[in-house]
């Protein structure tokens, strides 16, 4: 291992490793904006034979309008491609990283993935995330956080989890894992196993959200929900698609929230529980379906769906032909407050698996 320590007089603006440069931005995405500046506190590693940059203590990168802060940073470089060409594969020689402003600094490198261990915060003029470790897959713009108490918070929407999380920020979605929980402005609140959010730019110039699939229907093909982890590539993820516009000061806020696995959605005076669930925030619709039942206080009504209305309190559990509508009723406490908010009703009416209408 050949290992070069980096003199501390370099280290204000000591590596920048050059990639294209774009004028877009993407909320949390790394994969756009220039060059990225990498700053540290106890000095940088150039580890020559495993291609990587080392900085350590108080360690920081910076591209465009995103942040990443950690103990240590570790930016993994190879030479780069030529225009229109593939990834280049790791060479035999790897080449020296650039110091700006010298003799070396060509822009024949750039940095394909960034780690970051330890006390770990990404952000934006208007989006955080925190987590213990997180790898950036610059080739497809993908961040996954692990650790304890992961956080992903914009403006209007708050994303915790105890496993992983995710982040495509050319997808404009997000892929929560473990008692997963979505908090809106609003205080309506979304809780799964795993938890897919689509959002979109608040802008009006941005681009909507992409790649939202049908309610009722698990993440496709090995997607991001079917437990792949950025950081070395993910067999089956979908590929990240260029383009976007999001307006980073305006940030962006969640269009649909697809739930799996002990879904719970909670409204001001009742909660839903079922397999599986969609939410759409702008309307303030939702549909559970699997195993349903809808508490509120002591009383409770159990069927195969329901659609909840969180805006208005009112929630419409479904039957079928073969499965009726029971539950446990307590009248008392169900006429106890006047002007209270309508208890959940029955309908008996075949669920769509299309979900909550648009």
């Amino acid at each position: 291992m050949m290992r070069h320590a980096v003199p501390a007089a370099l280290i204000g603006t000591l590596l920048a490793i050059a990639g294209a440069s774009h004028s877009r931005a993407q909320g949390i995405d790394l994969s756009h904006g220039g060059p990225i500046t990498v700053t540290a506190r106890d000095g940088m590693d150039w580890l020559q034979n495993e291609q990587q940059v080392v900085a350590r203590g108080d360690a920081r990168a910076v591209r465009g309008t995103v942040t990443v802060t950690a103990d240590t940073l570790i930016a993994h470089y190879r030479k780069k491609a030529a225009a229109g060409a593939p990834p280049a594969a790791t060479p035999a020689h790897p080449a020296k990283p650039v110091v700006p402003g010298s003799a070396d600094d060509t822009g024949s490198s750039e940095i394909y993935r960034l780690d970051a261990i330890g006390h770990v915060h990404i952000f934006t003029p208007s989006d955080n995330a925190w987590g213990d470790k997180a790898v950036y897959d610059m080739d497809q713009a993908v961040l996954v956080l692990t650790g304890s108490d992961l956080r992903l918070t914009t403006p209007q929407d708050i994303i915790t989890a105890r496993d992983d999380m995710e982040y495509w920020s050319q997808k404009h979605m997000s892929v929560a894992r473990g008692n997963a929980v979505v908090v809106t402005s609003d205080a309506k609140r979304v809780a799964g196993d795993t938890l897919v959010s689509y959002s979109e730019p608040n802008a009006a110039t941005g681009t909507p959200a992409a790649g939202a699939g049908p309610a009722g229907a698990g993440p496709a093909g090995g997607g991001p929900a079917a437990g792949g982890q950025a950081g070395g590539g993910q067999a089956g993820a979908p590929a990240a698609k260029p383009g976007g516009g999001d307006d980073l000061a305006a940030g962006s806020h969640i269009k649909r929230v697809e739930a799996y696995g002990n879904v719970s959605i909670r409204t001001v005076t009742e909660t839903v529980y079922g397999d599986r669930g969609v939410y759409l925030p702008d309307s303030g619709l939702a549909r559970v379906v699997g195993h349903v039942r809808i508490t509120r206080g002591e009383n409770q009504v159990n069927g195969v769906a329901a659609d909840v209305n969180l805006n208005t309190g009112v929630s419409t559990l479904l039957a079928n032909e073969n499965q009726r509508v029971q539950g446990l009723i307590m009248p008392n406490e169900a006429s106890s407050a006047a002007g209270a908010t309508p208890p959940a009703r029955a309908a008996v009416r075949p669920p769509s698996a299309n979900g909550p209408a648009k």
